[in-house]
Parts: structure tokens; C-alpha cells; sequence
């Protein structure tokens, strides 16, 4: 970035809810959990955009481990699943030059900041954030870590003056809740140290699992991007339809597997498809191969590097720290700019 990355901004009178980097300079911050293999989920529902934005800005991508530890207490299965999350990324074309992609345990400076803005954070703010509100209305016990995950992950947007934050629709209240944490500390402090940050909310993909639900690792129904072979073909073929007979017309909007494939096809062969259905004579059993060759053509180039990757970690290492390196730099500077606010 350039001279002004980190500098204090200067005072004004104005609603600190308006302050922003330029929209012609765009910074964009997003979160991935090293929960488990990426599925086809979270490729079109996040990474894609992801990937996609290294083109249009400045763009920092951290893999959320402190987060996850609300979740996963194994260690070594913290770690594999984090060096995953990042072959998967590279595997997948983002580039270290473009982007920077960096472990969240590697920035210490967001759990300062996460304390800070906990100092003038509501409680209720906190009450009332769906993850929260979910476990607990299930009656299962909420740590104290699930009830601050806001203020984390709060942290995380501010920590490098990031001003576009891309989301799904059900992350939109965590961005709003970051606003309000930042416009609370400016406020406080009489200051404008946290750029305010907006959502540009993700194309909405509706990704289903074989089960027809959405496609999530809790519910176990996804289709792992590099699963391959009979694996893989066994997955597809286990994809739930309804029991309409071969000959019989088929309703493409209905279909988990015409879904999927619409991910990936060309508006002409979605048409085609859809025409098949229609017309019948044509068994889900085929659809399932033309959705399998899709699968596989898609993430064939990226499968391969991402076996190389894996048989050189040292090479994903050296990306994360030099991630880190770069965006520990910048969060550095907002950190000392919040410590001056607030006199520590």
C-alpha cells in the first residue's frame, strides 16, 4: 500500500459511521476456518470471490485458528487442518504477491485490539449475536470465548484499516456489529482510529450437499474440492433424488444434482440439461456423470498442486510467515494508534 497505509486520520466533527478508505482503493479482510477438507461449499461460497477479489485490491486473507479453538481442541488436528486451508488456497491460484494469506495466531496485535474494543462493547451487543444466541437456545453451555467471538473477529476487519469485507448474508451481522465496535471506540475516545468498515455481501450460491441440505462439514454432506477417482464418483452418485422413473419427465429446479452442475456449467449447457430432463428418457444416473466430469475437470489442475504442496510444506510455511510479516506491519500501526487513544 502506499505512504498513508497505518497513519493516525486526521480529527473531524463528523459521524464517525461515515469514515472509509476510498472505494477506488479498495482493502479487502476475510476469515476462513481451518475446520476440515474444503468442500464445493466453501469454494463457491467464499473462496471463488475470494480469489476473484486478489484482481480488484488490496487483499489480506487469514486462516481463523483462534477462532476455531471455540470448536477443535486437538492440536494436531488444528494444525493440519490450518496447512490445508492454505495449500487449498495456493493450490487454487491465489497468489502471494497479490494477497496476502497469513495465519491469525501469527498477529498477536488482534488480541490487544480485541481487548480494547471489549472495553467499550455492550454486553447486550455481545447477547445478541446469532451464534451465541443459537447454541444457547439449544441449552448447550457457551464458552466465554463463543460469547467474545465477535469482538475477535471485530478485531480481525479493523487490525488492517480494511475497508470491503465480502460476506454471505448470515455474516452480515457481524460486520455491523464490527462498525458499531469501532464507531463506539472513536466515539469514546474522541478519536478516528478505526476505519469503518462495509460488507459487499458474496453472490449468493445455494451449494447442496448429497443430502439435498445446505452443504456444511457439520452435517457431513459435502464433496470434498479434491476428492478424486472412485471416491469421488462414489460421493456423486450418492446424491439424493426423488424417484421419478427413467422415462418420465424430470423438474430441473427441483434437482440437488442439476444445482450443482449449474455451479459449474455454461448458461448453453444448462439449458441442454434442463431440456433433457424435461423431455425424459433421461435417468438421474447420467446427470450424475455429467456433474462427476464437471467435478473433476474443475479442480484437476488444482488437485495436482495441491499434491505438491503437500509434499513441500516448507513452501506454504514460508507464504504464511511472509503473510504474516506483511500484515502484522500494518496491524502494528492501528494497534499503536488505539494504545495512543486510550493512553497505554
Amino acid at each position: 500500500m502506499g505512504k498513508k497505509v497505518g497513519k493516525p486520520l486526521a480529527h473531524r466533527s463528523a459521524d464517525v459511521d461515515t469514515i472509509a478508505r476510498p472505494m477506488s482503493n479498495p482493502r479487502f479482510l476475510s476469515g476462513i476456518q481451518p475446520s476440515g477438507d474444503l468442500h464445493l461449499g466453501n469454494y463457491f461460497g467464499a473462496m471463488q470471490q475470494h480469489l476473484q477479489n486478489q484482481e480488484a485490491g488490496n487483499s489480506y486473507y487469514f486462516i481463523a485458528n483462534y477462532h476455531a479453538l471455540t470448536s477443535i481442541q486437538d492440536a494436531e488436528l488444528l494444525r493440519s487442518n490450518t496447512f490445508d486451508v492454505a495449500a487449498s488456497y495456493l493450490a487454487m491460484g491465489l497468489d502471494p504477491e497479490r494477497a496476502t494469506l497469513f495465519r491469525q495466531s501469527d498477529v498477536p496485535e488482534v488480541t490487544e485490539l480485541t481487548w480494547l474494543l471489549l472495553t467499550v462493547t455492550p454486553m447486550g451487543l455481545l447477547e445478541r449475536a446469532v451464534s451465541y444466541k443459537d447454541k444457547t437456545a439449544r441449552g448447550l453451555s457457551a464458552s466465554a470465548g463463543l460469547f467474545t467471538y465477535p469482538a475477535l473477529m471485530a478485531a480481525d476487519i479493523l487490525a488492517y484499516d480494511s475497508n470491503v469485507v465480502p460476506v454471505g448474508a448470515d455474516q452480515v451481522q457481524h460486520l455491523e456489529m464490527t462498525r458499531d465496535m469501532a464507531g463506539a471506540f472513536n466515539r469514546a475516545f474522541d478519536t478516528e482510529v478505526f476505519v469503518i468498515p462495509e460488507a459487499r455481501l458474496n453472490a449468493a450460491k445455494v451449494v447442496p450437499g448429497v443430502d439435498g441440505q445446505k452443504m456444511s462439514k457439520s452435517y457431513g454432506n459435502g464433496i470434498p474440492m479434491f476428492l478424486a477417482g472412485k471416491k469421488l464418483k462414489k460421493r456423486v452418485m450418492s446424491i439424493v433424488t426423488d424417484s421419478t422413473e427413467v422415462e418420465d419427465p424430470k423438474d430441473p429446479d427441483t434437482c440437488n444434482v442439476f444445482a450443482l452442475y449449474s455451479l459449474f456449467a455454461t448458461d448453453d449447457e444448462k439449458t441442454a440439461l434442463a431440456e433433457r430432463y424435461r423431455a425424459g428418457g433421461m435417468g438421474y444416473g447420467d446427470a450424475k456423470k455429467a456433474l462427476l466430469e464437471k467435478v473433476d475437470t474443475h479442480f484437476a489442475a488444482g488437485r495436482a498442486r495441491y499434491a505438491e504442496l503437500q509434499a513441500d510444506p516448507s513452501y506454504v510455511e514460508d507464504v504464511l510467515q511472509a503473510g504474516a510479516a506483511k500484515a502484522r506491519a500494518v496491524a502494528r500501526e492501528v494497534t499503536d494508534r488505539a494504545r495512543a487513544a486510550c493512553g497505554v
